[in-house]
């Protein structure tokens, strides 16, 4: 079992639940407005001089055979986009146990 966490910036939610709607995942848990900066990306601190939030959703697999296809979907749209703040990022990590 595998937990991830995608973050992306709000502009991309509607692409996003579009993502996840075409891979028949309805499962995750959100996070709105989330303040951050990442590595070789613009800052979304919710400030003039930085404008804008990023989300985050977490979701946990219990089957990689899912967590495949939101990986190859995201890496698509990733090659699409030119500008790396606007760029999917995920973080994945193994999961032991869900109660």
């Amino acid at each position: 079992m595998k937990i991830v966490f995608i973050v992306y910036h709000s502009i991309l939610e509607e692409r996003i639940t579009r993502l996840f709607e075409d891979l028949k995942i309805d499962y995750f848990t959100e996070w709105e407005n989330v303040k951050g900066k990442g590595h070789f990306s613009d800052a979304h601190l919710g400030t003039r001089a930085y404008p804008g939030y990023n989300f985050v959703r977490m979701i946990a697999f219990q089957e990689e055979s899912a967590l495949n296809e939101l990986i190859n979907g995201v890496t698509k749209f990733n090659n699409e986009i030119v500008k790396n703040d606007d760029k999917i990022r995920i973080f994945q990590m193994p999961l032991e146990k869900i109660l």
